[in-house]
């Protein structure tokens, strides 16, 4: 039996995007996206997309990474490969000589085992293999997942920004209260806005504001880097800086780093603003670590936020007091990895009541974890 019929989720990210594909696939419940701008326009449309399978084993969200590195898998499979840019590939920690020079004076060769970074390598660990490690396009994901549930039970997509929750008289969800002033017939409301949860805050009134966590942002820029080949290999860099490369099916590699302090985040979403010195920080990066890619100037420069809450684990769940009221938001740098298992629980909620497979009192409001 379906526990609520008329649900909106405001968000249009990867974890918006997962919750409604699964009401789709395994309820055919349709549901109400509500973003300011539309589907993935900040994190879920800017992040790498690394996927690692076993990288949060006996942790708190060791369960839910495992659960949805397989879900990444089976949506391959459901909605294509090619769609979502997903593949199995291999990780490596390098470490790097600090000092050294530019791509454009090589030091040695690379060390066996190392596909593409050859500029001031003097160690290399395997992370990760095909069994364990894995990539998608966040985009793509977010796109597809959107896609399907629109298209399979007529799922609706609003551009607006959700700013109260409109409760009737036993205190229950009933609708949403959009900025212009339109108000939207709701029974259950999920806020999955990533860092911009922390606005959602207010929407219930002061007594859900105080036990709601704080939810920040740390900024993150990126660059896109055209590469000669396709690469097989996602490097964390030990050295000048610690950048991360990730490259991607279509040849093009994605170079990240150098985070900023976690903020309450102003900036809205699919506005963040670039900083020209972090992408020089990025393009120094490239060139003091490969000949390959080190020498080639970015197509793509951008930044985006990854939520997170003081306690480094996500807020997943119904809110408490509120009939109605769920949240599905802080997941850090693994949200593009964990938006499946997120959805997929989310949904279970909404319509069964109870999870099947993933245990959310470790990611309530009230978890043991909390701070």
């Amino acid at each position: 039996m379906v526990a609520y019929s008329k649900i909106v989720i405001a968000g249009g990210g990867v974890i918006g995007n997962s919750i409604s594909y699964y009401l789709a696939k395994r309820h055919s419940t349709p549901s109400t996206i509500i973003d300011p701008v539309g589907i993935a326009p900040a994190a879920s449309g800017k992040a790498g997309g690394f996927l690692a399978r076993d990288w949060s084993d006996h942790s708190p969200v060791g369960e839910l990474q495992r659960r949805s590195f397989d879900l990444h898998a089976e949506l391959a499979r459901d909605l294509g490969e090619r769609v979502l840019d997903y593949r199995r590939l291999e990780a490596l920690a390098v470490a790097l000589e600090e000092g050294g020079g530019m791509a454009s004076k090589p030091r040695g060769k690379k060390l066996k085992g190392v596909e593409w970074a050859d500029v001031n390598v003097r160690g290399v660990r395997m992370l990760g293999g095909r069994d364990t490690i894995a990539q998608v396009h966040p985009k793509k994901l977010s796109n597809a997942l959107w896609n399907y549930s629109e298209q399979s039970v007529g799922s609706k997509l609003l551009i607006g920004k959700v700013v109260e929750a409109i409760l009737d008289s036993d205190g229950a969800v009933c609708g949403v209260k959009l900025e212009d002033g339109t108000i939207i017939e709701a029974d259950a409301l999920v806020v999955a806005c990533g860092p911009w949860t922390h606005s959602a805050r207010t929407w219930f009134g002061p007594e859900v504001e105080a036990k709601m966590p704080q939810m920040f942002g740390v900024k993150y820029h990126s660059i896109l880097v055209p590469s000669p080949r396709v690469l097989n290999q996602a490097v964390f860099f030990s050295g000048h800086g610690d950048p991360e490369v990730y490259p991607r099916p279509d040849g093009d590699a994605y170079i990240t780093g150098f985070p900023d302090p976690s903020i309450i985040v102003t900036e809205s979403p699919g506005s963040e603003e670039v900083r020209q010195e972090l992408v020089n920080t990025l393009i120094d990066a490239a060139k003091k670590t490969s000949t390959e890619l080190g020498n080639i100037p970015p197509h793509t420069e951008q930044a985006c936020y990854l939520p997170t809450t003081d306690d480094g684990i996500p807020v997943i769940g119904d809110i408490p007091g509120v009939k109605g009221a769920f949240v599905a938001a802080g997941h850090g740098c693994w949200g593009i990895l964990n938006g499946p298992a997120t959805g997929e629980a989310v949904a279970e909620l909404l319509v069964e009541g109870k999870t099947r497979y993933v245990n959310l009192q470790v990611f309530g409001l009230s978890s043991p974890y909390r701070r």
